[in-house]
């Protein structure tokens, strides 16, 4: 029989997402129609639900899901958009500060070519404030940031 999972203090970065956050980003239109909404699994799985418009004026919706993998030692999760076809899948870990989550993944290549590595990362300035970037590994392996986007806490 499997091990039922356990809450344990890594889990504790992932507590903090939980509520209703207002969204601003320049690459979503710049429009502060964002929302998200993020609740707890029972302390063990973490599910953001984001809506808002993109800048064509299309609805759209987001699902990311994060966990964290006590066997692999590494935060896990999913990322999925109404606007295409592809399932984000992450893995990676929260720094020594404890306020910033770096998740990697591999995804299609901006050039249309192939696939490509990305880094989400995911940074809390303070309790009711925190950004999500992300970037693309460059050839040189260094990270070229594309995306921003703020959150504030409604609740």
């Amino acid at each position: 029989m499997m091990k039922t999972a356990e809450v344990l203090k890594e889990h504790s970065f992932l507590e903090r997402l939980v509520g209703k956050w207002n969204v601003t980003a320049p690459e979503m239109g710049g429009s502060d129609d964002w929302t998200e909404s993020v609740r707890s699994l029972h302390g063990i799985w973490f599910v953001a639900e984001g809506t808002g418009r993109m800048p064509d004026g299309k609805e759209a919706t987001t699902v990311m899901t994060l966990g964290y993998n006590a066997e692999k030692g590494k935060y896990v999760g999913s990322w999925i958009g109404s606007m295409m076809d592809f399932m984000w899948v992450y893995e990676g870990e929260v720094d020594a500060s404890g306020n910033v989550l770096d998740l990697y993944t591999t995804g299609p290549d901006f050039n249309g070519e192939g696939l490509a590595d990305y880094r989400e990362r995911i940074t809390f300035v303070d309790a009711d404030h925190r950004t999500f970037t992300s970037s693309a590994k460059q050839p040189d392996g260094s990270w070229k940031q594309f995306m921003e986007a703020h959150y504030a806490r409604k609740t």
